[in-house]
C-alpha cells in the first residue's frame, strides 16, 4: 500500500518568474511517494535488478569465451564496446520496471513531455556538433605523434549508425536514472533547486570514479563528472524534459568514444584515432603523485560551461 504524500516539507516552487519553473511539472508525477525512504529503496532495487541482468548477460557471454567477457568490461575492442553500450538498456529497463511498481508511474514520466522532450532533442543536437567541430578546427592545434594508429576509416564509418545507437542507449540510459528518476524523487521532497541540482550529481559522480587508473585520475573523473551532470541537471530543470540533457551528453560521448582512444585502453573499441598513451594535454593523465586539480582539469570544466551555454543558446532559438 502507498503512503500518502506528505506535502509538509515536499512543496515545491510556483514563481513563475523562476528559471525552473518547467521543472515543477516534471517533479510533479512523483509526488504521490516523495518520501527519501522510497527514493532509497528505489535506487537499491535499480541496482539490485540492474545487476542481475548484467551478471546473467556476463555469464552467459562468459559460458562461449571469457576473453570476450572481459572485453566487454574494458571495452577495448570494437564487439566488446559495443555490447558493453548496448547493455545500458538493461539500466533503462531497471529503472521503468522499479518506477512502475514501486511508484505507480510509467515510462514517459521520467522523460517528460515526449515531443517537447524530442524537439529539445533535435535543436541541441546540432548545436552541440557544431561547437566539437569547431574546438577541433580552430586554434590552439596539436599535432598527431607518428606512433598514432588509425582504425580504417570505411570501417568506422560503415558502424557509425549503429555506434551512435549504442551511445544514445548508454547516454539516455544515464539521463533517466540520473535527471529523470532521481532528480525527480528529490525535487518532488525538496523544492530547493540547489538540492535537487547537487545531490543526484554526487551520485552521478562517484559513479564515475573508477575510471582513472590512479587515485588522483579517478577524483579528476569524480570531479569532472560533478560539473558535467550539474550542467545536464540544470538543462533538465529549465526545460522540464530530458531531451537537451540527452542530446548534450550524446554529443560529449561521441567526441570521447568515436574519436579519441588509448590503444588496447578501456572504452578504446569504437575511436577513429588511438594514441600509445593518454596524450599530454588530456585531463586525466599523470602518473597518480600531481595536484588535484590541474590546469588540463580546469580547462576541461570550462568545455562543460561552453556546452551548456550553447545549449542554452539552441534552446532560445
Amino acid at each position: 500500500m502507498k503512503m500518502q504524500p506528505d506535502h509538509r516539507n515536499s512543496a515545491l516552487p510556483s514563481n513563475a518568474t523562476s528559471p525552473y519553473g518547467a521543472h515543477v511539472a516534471f517533479a510533479a508525477v512523483a509526488r504521490n511517494n516523495p518520501h527519501l525512504s522510497a527514493l532509497v529503496l528505489g535506487l537499491f532495487f535499480v541496482e539490485l535488478l540492474n545487476g542481475f541482468l548484467l551478471g546473467l548477460m556476463h555469464r552467459a557471454i562468459g559460458f562461449f569465451s571469457d576473453d570476450f567477457a572481459m572485453t566487454v568490461l574494458r571495452g577495448d575492442t570494437t564487439a566488446g564496446l559495443m555490447l558493453q553500450l548496448f547493455s545500458f538498456a538493461l539500466l533503462t529497463l531497471s529503472v521503468v520496471i522499479v518506477v512502475r511498481i514501486r511508484h505507480g508511474r510509467g515510462f514517459f514520466t521520467l522523460i517528460g513531455p515526449p515531443m517537447t522532450a524530442l524537439r529539445h532533442f533535435r535543436v541541441v543536437l546540432p548545436m552541440m556538433v557544431v561547437l566539437f567541430v569547431a574546438i577541433e578546427v580552430l586554434p590552439p592545434w596539436w599535432r598527431l605523434p607518428p606512433t598514432v594508429e588509425w582504425r580504417s576509416p570505411v570501417l568506422w564509418g560503415a558502424l557509425l549508425p549503429l555506434s551512435l545507437l549504442a551511445l544514445l542507449i548508454q547516454a539516455s540510459a544515464e539521463e533517466i536514472f540520473y535527471r529523470g528518476y532521481i532528480q525527480q524523487q528529490i525535487a518532488a521532497r525538496f523544492g530547493n533547486p540547489i538540492v535537487w541540482l547537487v545531490v543526484p550529481n554526487i551520485l552521478f559522480a562517484l559513479s564515475h570514479f573508477d575510471n582513472g587508473t590512479t587515485d588522483q585520475q579517478s577524483m579528476q573523473y569524480v570531479i569532472w563528472a560533478f560539473f558535467f551532470g550539474l550542467a545536464a541537471s540544470d538543462l533538465t530543470g529549465r526545460t522540464g524534459n530530458i531531451g537537451a540533457a540527452v542530446a548534450f551528453h550524446l554529443a560529449n560521448n561521441v567526441y570521447a568514444f568515436l574519436l579519441f582512444g588509448t590503444q588496447g585502453g578501456p572504452d578504446s573499441g569504437l575511436a577513429l584515432i588511438l594514441f600509445p598513451e593518454v596524450p599530454d594535454s588530456g585531463v586525466f593523465s599523470g602518473a597518480g603523485d600531481g595536484p588535484l586539480l590541474t590546469a588540463a582539469l580546469v580547462t576541461e570544466i570550462a568545455v562543460i560551461g561552453v556546452m551548456w551555454l550553447t545549449a542554452r543558446l539552441a534552446l532560445r532559438r
